[in-house]
């Protein structure tokens, strides 16, 4: 099976459609597959339902495909430093569904485990549980029941993620705070692409340090990435 591909845009091909649902991999600027972002916002995709952690900032990351008004929905759990999106929020041109950080993560890892749904104590008592299944558990001191809500797991559509390397088969390697929502967001899509820094010969990854194997890789693709700080913070040079 081919797994290599050229290009972002090659491939994508014959896999977007509009109204489609893509699980997007990174953590703020960190690890966002933004070869991926740019290639859809060329191919002018719209009605997008994205999960992800964020929504990138305005100029990068989901942020281009905000701009476009491409997004229909996001389901995310940090929107603070995108202002187009609160501008589309607060105006009603945008569906949110906010998630717990790590509600959100499992969600990815049980979809991709084929697990449709979980029981959590996040969110219990906040509008978070709202219209949710609610089940108690003897979970608490002494056998007590506990107040847990149901999450449903993610199927997505397709999945977009960024690593640092990966080999020809697709056995991936994340590189420090890139590897947060890019493994999980790898398993729960029906085709999953990435984007990496390197491709290195079958057999030549240590195989106690690849971080997700390439069973769950369908295509990849090299390129050049941006280092994005996302809040720069610097101190006066010493007179």
């Amino acid at each position: 099976m081919k797994k290599i591909y050229s290009s972002a845009s090659e491939a994508l091909d014959g896999l977007l459609h509009d109204g489609m649902f893509i699980a997007a991999g990174g953590f703020g600027l960190c690890g966002i597959p933004e070869l991926l972002l740019d290639a859809i916002k060329e191919a002018g995709t719209k009605d997008l339902t994205f999960a992800s952690n964020n929504a990138g900032v305005d100029d990068f990351g989901i942020g281009i495909l905000l701009q476009t008004k491409q997004v229909k929905k996001m389901i995310s759990s940090y929107v603070g430093e995108n202002a187009e999106f609160m501008r589309q929020y607060l105006s009603n041109e945008l569906e949110l569904e906010f998630n717990p950080q790590g509600t959100l993560a499992e969600r990815m890892r049980a979809g991709g485990a084929g697990i449709p749904g979980f029981y959590t104590k996040t969110g219990v008592g906040t509008v978070i549980a709202e219209g949710k299944e609610h089940k108690d558990f003897p979970t608490g001191a002494d056998g007590q029941p506990e107040t847990y809500i149901m999450e449903e797991g993610i199927f997505a559509d397709l999945a977009i993620v960024k690593a640092w390397k990966a080999d020809e088969t697709g056995n991936l390697v994340f590189r420090k705070t890139a590897r947060n929502f890019n493994a999980p967001a790898a398993t729960c899509g029906k085709v999953c692409i990435v984007e990496v820094e390197e491709i290195v010969p079958t057999g030549s990854l240590e195989p106690d340090n690849i971080h997700l194997p390439g069973i769950y890789v369908h295509r990849i693709i090299k390129g050049d990435h941006e280092k994005r700080i996302e809040q720069r913070t610097v101190r006066q040079k010493e007179a």
